[in-house]
């Protein structure tokens, strides 16, 4: 199937022909038809398959063919494209002028982190193609200088993202603001039972279209790991970039502090390296990720924020220096290589407290990922910690192992103490207290004598021994008045 067959305008043919397009990806060929159809579309597939491209391009020719076409007034937007992160806003309004370069239409992005008053110029003006995120989406509606009223088609982009970072309210109050006979739209690369409920809730008998597994990794992919404590980590990774020759990375960390300081140890070693995080303003963002597509830049020392919809064309390498929290988020993070039919490779540096983490990424996935060792490194700080996948010893035999071994584990009394005597011999029970051997402590028990209780013949505590003691203050204060 090619382009042509789907019933696409000459413009859009001639704008895919110039960006090297000729063949529709699987997600692509089901979604784009549908689209065109006008019915609600609920689409999944790997992470590099084309999903941008599945929405803008029917997304452009629905608007175009509209009867009675008309340039939208003022604040008023046609079609509304909502996406969690900035840098995804950016990159989909950039396909959205890519592939509708001869179609005379306007878009704008509108995101925080830089100033509102440039987005409220273009919004004055109308727009044909608003691509937002939530947040200030909300703050133009609440300054009025933005209509919903007159959205035509509603694009949710990487659905499940947005529901992880806490927009479902933000998602609610914005739908409620567009009309309802509208057509809608949700595209994510992965099928939760959250994103099932939304889909019911906002859409209307929405077509399902899912051309690979729920939260499959792409097969384009080679997937490894390597054990390393937390304090090797850093002498591993120079390791790894030099041994491999890596000339391209986009690095994973779990904290923006971490990013810094990772990328800052790279520029140390003489590696270039920048770090892109939220604590970062929009334009130091997109320069970093500017020099970093253009190769001035060898590094990109990343946070979770750049594991949604960056799209780095033919990206060698990913490594996760740090796994993810969720399972599901390493999906992501590999995905920014192995697109496009290009091959890549993900490494992961796993230390002690992260095995659970790498189990769980296994079960996702259900295939164990392989299991490296670095060629030449010797660790500056020893390892800590055994291997258990070349030990062949699973975690519970291992514990198993340490609570036997250990000196506070219980032992019966015939079988714990060496040479112990059937308990009907009493001939253990003439040696002295002080010559018994603890077989559990290792040294000498003795038994101390205890120390014999007070005679009373009341309590302490007792009315009795209150009067008494009463009495026997009155006897001296009588006593020293008579001296």
């Amino acid at each position: 199937m090619s382009f042509d067959s789907i019933g696409l305008r000459p413009e859009l043919l001639r704008a895919l022909r110039d960006a090297g397009y000729t063949v529709p990806t699987p997600v692509q060929a089901e979604a784009i038809p549908v689209i065109l159809e006008g019915r609600d579309i609920v689409a999944g597939a790997q992470t590099g398959t084309g999903k941008t491209a599945a929405f803008t391009i029917p997304l452009l020719q629905r608007l175009w063919d509209t009867p009675n076409r008309q340039r939208p007034h003022a604040r008023q937007v046609r079609a509304l494209v909502l996406t969690p992160t900035r840098e995804l806003a950016a990159q989909v309004e950039e396909s959205v002028r890519r592939y509708g370069k001869y179609m005379p239409m306007s878009s704008t992005t509108v995101f925080g982190g830089v100033n509102m008053n440039p987005q409220v110029y273009a919004l004055m003006r109308g727009v044909d193609i608003l691509v937002a995120t939530p947040g200030r989406l909300l703050d133009h509606v609440n300054q009025r200088t933005v209509d919903l009223s007159k959205v035509e088609i509603l694009v949710l982009d990487e659905a499940d993202r947005m529901l992880d970072m806490g927009f479902i309210k933000d998602i609610r109050t914005i739908i409620s603001l567009i009309p309802a006979n509208r057509q809608s739209l949700l595209f994510s690369a992965t099928f939760s039972d959250d994103i099932k409920r939304l889909t019911d809730t906002l859409l209307k008998e929405p077509v399902l279209v899912e051309v690979a597994r729920n939260n499959a990794e792409s097969d384009l992919v080679t997937q490894s790991f390597l054990f390393s404590s937390n304090a090797n980590k850093q002498d591993l990774l120079i390791h790894l970039l030099v041994q491999e020759n890596i000339k391209q990375a986009l690095i994973f960390v779990r904290t923006k502090h971490g990013a810094d300081r990772l990328s800052v140890h790279l520029q140390r070693d003489g590696v270039s390296a920048v770090a892109i995080h939220g604590n970062l303003s929009q334009m130091q963002r997109m320069r970093a990720l500017s020099d970093f597509k253009t190769g001035r830049v060898r590094i990109l020392v990343a946070t979770d924020i750049a594991a949604r919809g960056l799209d780095i064309e033919q990206l060698p390498h990913v490594i996760n220096y740090d796994l993810p929290h969720t399972p599901e988020d390493y999906i992501h993070r590999i995905g920014r290589t192995g697109r496009a039919g290009v091959t890549g490779e993900a490494i992961s540096l796993v230390s002690s407290e992260e095995r659970n983490v790498l189990y769980g990424i296994e079960r996702l996935i259900k295939k164990r990922l392989e299991q490296r060792q670095a060629v030449g490194f010797t660790p500056a700080v020893p390892e800590n910690f055994s291997n258990e996948r070349q030990s062949g010893v699973s975690r519970q035999s291992k514990s198993r192992q340490k609570r036997q071994q250990s000196p506070f584990a219980f032992h019966p009394r015939e079988t714990s103490r060496p040479g112990a005597q059937p308990a009907g011999n009493d001939s253990r029970n003439q040696k002295p207290a002080a010559q018994y051997q603890s077989a559990d402590r290792g040294h000498a028990s003795v038994s101390m004598p205890r120390k014999p209780k007070p005679l009373s013949s009341a309590p302490a505590h007792s009315s009795h021994a209150v009067e008494g003691s009463r009495e026997q203050r009155r006897k001296v204060q009588f006593s020293q008045k008579g001296d």
